[in-house]
């Protein structure tokens, strides 16, 4: 086993480990821990929502979860010789939960997925499932089934929701103009279009007094991808995935968490992965003056070839029409979202909720695809969904489909 360079305790809560990571972006956070070039070496990460989220039958815990304290983030890292320009190349040599001997929390045989609430941070079909849902999901080594989804079992692809470099100070200010920019066109949207520095709940590391709060008042906050990386989500993003990722700060400043046991293309419900504490293992490297040499001012990655192989699909196509018929242009998000509602409806027929429907496309390793951009006015977006996660065949035949009371998912009050 590599050397852990980041430890967790899963038994304490983030805040109080012997070494602090964080939960926000600034290129002032203090490295946690420091690693060489060519060295492998090992990470413990939290689940995302620190283990407020519980195994049980209720999803008051979604409903009532506070956003402002998130992401949990181990580092950051800071690898020697990393300098402004250079590219830092990670690669992911092994990933998986939390080890059995470390306490009942989420990824120690269990994980779960959920709706956030409309007012809460809401979920990409927000305006049609505006409550709070949850499914907890047993894991059988790679094998993930829920007994608030009945009939359903895959295999799931590991990866880190999130990993990225610390930003400059200049990217940070470039960052908080624009997305304050958006968030004054409609102060009050719900959900929210973007989040501001937030000092509750911050977490910085080892940063304490006047630095604190002044850093806590500029710092970025994690849920949005950007030029570093970050919060992209990309369920590919496992076993053998390299990364080159920019550097903007010396030593780079390497963070990661949000681990996923499993994920669909888009983790349409927000907290659409199957979210899991755990360990990632991971190589690192560097491209001196690599930036420029390759003309990269965002992360590349190369996917690592573990994944499960499925060999047929229900695929659901959507268009850029909204459901009351108004024709919109080369509207591919909205066309994805079509597809995916499209999806939704068909599941119920074979006696799966709603709610139950959507928690599955979050999870399962569906495929998500911009099929056509270019024939105006609509775009053309599909969701690939495996047929062989199910224990019956969804396919449509001349028998019609049959529906079996598949009962609910967790609900809240």
């Amino acid at each position: 086993m590599p050397e852990v360079k980041f430890r967790v305790d899963q038994s304490r809560r983030f805040a109080e480990q012997e070494v602090l990571g964080h939960n926000r972006w600034h290129p002032d956070v203090p490295a946690a821990v420091t690693v060489r070039p060519g060295e492998e070496f090992r990470v413990e990460c939290r689940e995302w929502f620190d283990g407020t989220i519980y195994n049980d039958d209720s999803a008051n815990d979604v409903r009532d979860c506070d956003i402002s304290m998130v992401h949990q983030l181990s580092g950051p890292i800071a690898v020697e010789g990393a300098e402004p320009g250079d590219l830092l190349l990670v690669d992911i040599l092994e990933l998986g939960p939390v080890p059995q001997e470390q306490g009942p929390v989420a990824g120690q045989g269990w994980g779960y997925t959920g709706i956030f609430a409309r007012e809460n941070g809401g979920g990409f079909l927000t305006d049609h499932f505006p409550d709070a849902y949850k499914a907890v999901w047993d894991f059988h080594g790679q094998t993930a089934t829920s007994r608030h989804l009945p009939g359903v079992s895959f295999v799931g692809i590991a990866h880190p929701g999130l990993m990225g470099t610390a930003p400059s100070a200049e990217m940070l200010a470039r960052w908080n103009g624009r997305e304050g920019d958006l968030i004054a066109t409609d102060p009050s949207a719900v959900p929210p279009l973007a989040l501001p520095p937030e000092p509750h709940n911050a977490l910085l590391g080892s940063l304490s007094g006047a630095e604190f709060e002044r850093v806590a008042a500029e710092a970025a906050r994690t849920a949005p991808p950007r030029e570093n990386g970050g919060n992209q989500d990309i369920k590919n993003l496992s076993r053998g995935s390299r990364i080159f990722y920019p550097v903007f700060v010396p030593g780079a400043k390497l963070s990661l968490g949000d681990l996923h046991f499993s994920q669909g293309d888009g983790e349409i419900t927000f907290c659409g992965a199957i979210e899991m504490g755990g360990y990632i293992d991971l190589h690192v490297d560097l491209i001196k003056g690599g930036m420029q040499a390759y003309g990269l001012e965002t992360p590349m990655f190369i996917p690592g070839r573990v994944e499960p192989q499925y060999s047929e699909y229900l695929a659901f196509s959507g268009l850029s029409v909204t459901e009351s018929g108004e024709q919109r242009y080369l509207d591919s998000q909205l066309a994805y979202k079509r597809a995916c509602l499209h999806a939704i409806d068909y599941l119920t027929k074979f006696g799966y909720t709603r709610e139950q429907a959507y928690l599955l496309l979050g999870a399962a390793p569906i495929e998500g695809r911009l099929s056509g951009v270019v024939d105006i006015p609509n775009s053309c977006a599909t969701v690939y969904l495996p047929v062989d996660v199910f224990d019956f065949d969804p396919r449509p035949s001349a028998q019609g489909p049959t529906r079996v009371d598949r009962g609910q998912c967790a609900v809240s009050s």
